[in-house]
């Protein structure tokens, strides 16, 4: 039995593409927002706060990222999964870390959870539409 696992990670310069690729699809939309990139353990991998970003989307896009990298599902697809589960949405809900909230999705390469990027400040739309854009963005490069 092994007692080690290897896993595919988000690097460096995938962060970056990341985060960049974020900033000029939030700039299309004339948002200002915080962007937050982590790797399959949720580990904070690149970070952005735009000018003029609410100083609490820091937090809220570093748990979206979280959210997202650990169950490998999109934040705001979380409400309709949970809603009529009551025992669910009082645990979830009380994790550190976790949200609800649109705007964080997984970073999937090859069929495996690489990372996840967070994105808040807009509306739970364009946090959606800017981390969808970022990672179309880094699959296009």
């Amino acid at each position: 039995m092994p007692i080690t696992v290897v896993r595919a990670s988000i690097g460096s310069a995938g962060s970056t593409a990341l985060l960049r690729a974020a900033e000029a699809a939030a700039d299309a939309f004339g948002a200002a927002v915080a962007i937050a990139v982590v790797d399959e353990s949720g580990v904070l991998k690149g970070f952005s706060r735009m000018d003029g970003a609410p100083l609490l989307s820091n937090d809220i896009a570093r748990d979206k990222a979280v959210t997202a990298a650990s169950f490998g599902v999109a934040t705001h697809l979380w409400y309709d999964r949970i809603k009529d589960e009551p025992a669910l949405v009082h645990g979830l809900s009380k994790a550190a870390g976790f949200t609800l909230l649109g705007g964080g999705v997984p970073i999937v390469q090859d069929g495996a959870v690489v990372g996840a990027i967070g994105v808040s400040g807009g509306s739970a739309e364009e946090d959606l539409a800017i981390a969808e854009a970022a990672l179309k963005a880094l699959d296009a490069a």
